[in-house]
């Protein structure tokens, strides 16, 4: 058994393209091993800025090629294809024989069995591999015809100690690569692995990137004990820092205090964002002076951490030039000013955009029981932010800058979150507004963005949502699902494509209402989805109410997933699924029409008088339930009925001979299936999963 050793030497790779080229670069080698039946006991890979590694063990120096029958031409074929056949496969004519199969006479012919060495294979087909590797950004450089994701240096490739011997555009395979950075005539031969990564390790070069992210945790940790402080979870940064560093060394560094007197989320954003530094926080979670650099080599003179305290100083002192000069600027008066700032073609400005939030937040107002003149006057306000200088700045700050210059100017504390949280949730983990101003304002923004896209015909398509239309359709289920407010989302569609009317503007969309509030319960399926609700049960509670439920359709299909598999739910079910089954059968071929009515007066037995009886006690309790409806007591309530239910059943023969009596059980029988499916439609349960 050997290895097979693979290292790709280009100019520094940014670390938003190794971790996807990592994988793919190993399932390309993968699937090239398994295609040439290949074995190998384990295979990895890694990467540096400057490295991509792939590693392969124990694998096999010799290839079986098993025989196998290749199906030929039919026999009534013209000449010329029988002659394109045994010249492909280098065969003659008298190697041929001929099988009936299914669709005919055929020619086969049967390969030998043979063995191939894994050099050779290895030599051949990893060009062709490595041509296949897709990058999400490449680049050509020189004269040179090759696309790679930055310019590729060198290529070392060993085999059983060996080396492989190929081209791959302009460059030649060998056993040597460079030791530094700089691409000078500074290279060393290695013929397998373990020589390559000690010596490395000898420079403080470390290839594995997982080993490169635990030493960073630990020195982490380390300065975090000593000083009492910590920092926030953020592994897309934490990985990022992984990917930029073969060296990787971490530096506490300070601004000066002053900083901490402009909000902490420029301080944050200018840290993360702009420089990949880490915020520390103190216990209380308060931002501290401190943050943490990971560097990519030793800072014995300290010249490195004055460096980016220089850096990370300059930046914050202009983030507080725009911020004392932008929270000084009257928010009203600056409204006029979006006048001058389109919105989208077709859609108007951004004060046309927030004269529609007004009336629209009014609407929300009285549904939410709010003060009507405070959500005007945060929609009125709420984009102004857009045209400071800080939020062109730091364009990530939107909506919460905007809540921060509210604040300094002395609206009220409502008012200023509802204009910090207008653009809220905006990811999975993000959190959701849960005060009424906020509620308002974020639903009025939303609203007022779909409807207007949905109106000129930019809607998503199944691989394309270039405007977030989905995550914006999908903000509105979580605020109304987690705060537990139905809204009339309908009514609100209707009222938001009438102000764009008002405003002059013209949709295209004909259909606008019924495909927007589809593509909310769309959204909807898919939030219930997210939370583990099976499929049948969710098309069963969403196809029992419209959209303007959400917090109904969720309720309920949560409650019966979470029961569907216990005793209440078995019995549920089983009830439902013996009466419909019943009522399918008799009525499939007869041509009976029942009624809404079942007459209790001409009930023989007691398990009809009782079944109605019961199925009037559920009526009456379904007719009672307000928007405050027990999920779970209604579902108790339904499944405690199975025993009168199968008392029916078993005790009652519905296909009687008097005509009359008959249609009367089957009405009653559709009663009880009417009674179930005042909570979903049990129609589309799946009884089998």
């Amino acid at each position: 058994m050997s290895e097979f050793f693979l290292e790709l030497f280009s100019e520094e790779i940014p670390s938003s393209l190794q971790k996807n080229l990592r994988e793919d670069l190993l399932d390309s080698f993968n699937s090239l091993f398994k295609e040439k039946s290949i074995s190998f006991k384990k295979s990895q890979t890694f990467s540096t800025p400057n490295r991509l590694i792939i590693l392969f063990e124990s694998v096999q120096k010799q290839v079986v090629v098993k025989s196998e029958e290749i199906k030929g031409p039919n026999i009534n074929a013209p000449e010329i294809a029988l002659e394109g056949f045994t010249r492909s496969n280098n065969i003659s004519k008298k190697d041929l024989y001929k099988k009936k199969i299914d669709k005919g006479d055929f020619y086969f012919f049967r390969t030998k069995s043979k063995k191939l060495n894994t050099h050779e294979l290895l030599e051949e087909f990893i060009p062709i591999t490595l041509q296949k590797i897709q990058w999400k950004k490449s680049m050509k450089w020189g004269d040179f015809n090759l696309s790679w994701g930055r310019p590729l240096k060198s290529i070392l490739a060993s085999f059983d100690k060996k080396k492989l011997n190929f081209e791959f555009h302009h460059l030649s395979s060998s056993n040597t690569t460079f030791i530094d950075k700089e691409f000078e005539e500074n290279k060393k031969i290695f013929t397998n692995f373990k020589d390559y990564n000690n010596f490395l390790k000898k420079l403080n070069i470390t290839i594995d990137q997982n080993v490169r992210k635990n030493l960073i945790d630990k020195k982490f940790n380390e300065i975090l004990i000593k000083k009492n402080i910590k920092i926030e979870e953020n592994p897309k940064l934490l990985d990022e820092v992984v990917d930029l560093t073969d060296q990787p060394n971490v530096l506490l560094c300070e601004f000066d205090r002053k900083f901490l007197n402009i909000p902490k989320e420029i301080l944050i954003i200018t840290m993360q964002n702009h420089q990949k530094y880490f915020p520390t926080f103190d216990q209380k979670g308060n931002i501290t002076n401190e943050f943490l650099v990971v560097t990519n080599k030793q800072d014995k003179k300290g010249f490195i951490k004055l460096g980016n305290e220089r850096v990370v100083e300059a930046r914050l002192s202009d983030a507080e030039f725009f911020w004392l000069k932008d929270k000084s600027q009257n928010l009203v008066k600056k409204v006029s000013k979006l006048k001058s700032m389109n919105y989208f073609k077709g859609l108007g400005t951004y004060f046309d955009k927030v004269q529609r939030m007004r009336k629209l937040g009014g609407m929300l107002s009285d549904e939410l029981l709010i003060s009507k003149e405070k959500v005007e006057l945060s929609a009125s306000v709420c984009k102004v932010d857009l045209i400071s200088e800080l939020v062109g700045e730091f364009p990530e700050l939107q909506g919460i800058m905007g809540g921060y210059f509210a604040e300094a100017q002395g609206f009220e504390k409502d008012v200023s979150l509802a204009i910090s949280e207008q653009y809220l949730p905006i990811g999975s983990n993000s959190k959701i507004p849960k005060k009424p101003y906020s509620i308002a304002l974020s639903l009025a923004d939303k609203i007022d963005t779909l409807v207007g896209f949905f109106g000129i015909n930019q809607k998503p398509t199944s691989s394309k949502d270039p405007y977030a239309l989905r995550r914006l359709a999908l903000g509105i289920i979580k605020i109304v699902i987690e705060n537990k407010k139905d809204f009339k989302i309908r009514d609100l569609i209707s009222y938001s494509s009438s102000l764009y009317t008002d405003q002059g503007f013209e949709f295209e969309n004909k259909f606008l209402n019924k495909e927007l509030s589809q593509f909310l319960m769309e959204r909807l399926k898919f939030y219930m989805k997210e939370e583990k609700i099976r499929y049948d049960i969710i098309q069963a509670s969403a196809e029992s109410f419209n959209i303007d439920h959400s917090v109904v359709i969720f309720g309920k299909a949560k409650s019966l997933n979470k029961i569907i598999k216990k005793p209440n739910g078995i019995d549920l079910i089983s009830s439902y699924k013996r009466a419909s089954n019943i009522l399918d059968s008799e009525l499939k071929d007869q041509k009976i029409e029942l009624s809404d009515t079942t007459d209790p007066g001409i009930f023989k037995t007691e398990a009809e008088k009782n079944l109605f009886k019961t199925l009037n006690g559920l009526g009456k309790y379904f007719q009672s339930i307000n928007k405050d409806e027990n999920f779970e007591q209604s579902l108790k309530n339904l499944a405690d009925s199975k025993k009168v239910v199968f008392d029916f059943f078993d005790n009652v023969i519905v296909n009687e001979e008097d005509t009359t009596i008959k249609k009367n059980r089957l009405e009653l029988i559709q009663m009880l299936c009417k009674t179930f499916d005042n909570y979903v439609n049990f129609s589309l349960i799946d009884s089998h999963q």
